[in-house]
């Protein structure tokens, strides 16, 4: 199965400039060779079980070879992963903006199926509070509504991007911190700066463009020349009835989650 899993990575990374990022920023900027992926899915069909299940997390990335562990030293905790290719790029834009008097601290980045669905079902049974205040399990009795308050900012488990190793949590977790002081200055130059070494925001704040999705996260980027080759494959192959073993997910293909959550995205994030 881990040979699966690392065959579709490789193919994957291997219709991207195939050079990890450098420190000089000419360097990492990587050309997304969107055709290049659609002729990758085409190829795949039928995609197998075990591609998919990359895509939906249910794999160890520790156990991966395309996958690393971030240091202590920029992460605010330690056993964290993320995809060799998106990490090397980060520590370029990390050392970038550590020489404006910036630093970057990563708070999430990897987690599996197994992981979200731990954070989902604290949310679903009211162990963990919503930003809110609310307790779901008590204030919505319905499923579906309480499944599209915890969707808010907390991917169903198998829809979520962090499944791939390409998307990061950065300093806070909330969008005022941002709005203000040091976090508007981080905030400021990754607007400027991060498409420079690949990263994108995929969930901007909701307009025409964006009219669904989980609400805008400051603090989410995600390392576009592998995520959106990983879209595509979600587009074409994830479908909402795959969505299940976990409480709640008897409401995903009513919600829609695959179109409105997975691939409710910023459009510029696609490629």
């Amino acid at each position: 199965m881990l040979r699966s899993i690392s065959l579709l990575l490789f193919l994957i990374t291997s219709i991207i400039a195939c050079q990890s990022p450098s420190q000089s920023k000419e360097n990492v900027k990587v050309e997304a060779n969107v055709e290049g992926a659609k002729s990758l899915v085409q190829q795949q069909e039928p995609l197998d079980s075990t591609q998919l299940n990359y895509v939906m997390g249910k794999f160890t990335p520790g156990q991966d070879e395309n996958f690393i562990m971030i240091p202590d030293s920029i992460s605010d905790k330690s056993g964290m992963y993320m995809h060799k290719q998106a990490f090397a790029a980060f520590i370029s834009m990390y050392r970038a903006a550590k020489a404006e008097g910036i630093t970057l601290q990563i708070r999430s980045a990897t987690r599996n199926f197994d992981y979200q669905k731990g954070i989902w079902e604290r949310k679903w049974t009211g162990e963990t509070i919503l930003s809110s205040g609310e307790d779901a399990s008590e204030a919505f009795a319905d499923e579906k509504e309480r499944a599209l308050n915890i969707l808010k900012y907390s991917s169903m488990p198998g829809t979520s991007r962090h499944h791939w190793g390409t998307d990061i949590d950065l300093n806070n977790f909330n969008n005022s911190w941002f709005e203000a002081g040091e976090g508007l200055k981080l905030f400021n130059w990754l607007e400027a700066h991060a498409s420079e070494y690949g990263y994108c925001r995929p969930y901007t704040a909701k307009d025409a463009s964006r009219p669904e999705g989980y609400n805008e996260e400051k603090w989410h980027w995600s390392y576009m020349p592998l995520s959106s080759k990983l879209t595509e494959v979600a587009e074409q192959y994830l479908r909402d009835e795959m969505i299940r073993g976990f409480h709640g997910s008897s409401v995903a293909s009513d919600i829609g989650v695959v179109r409105k959550y997975v691939l409710g995205i910023n459009n510029s994030c696609r490629h």
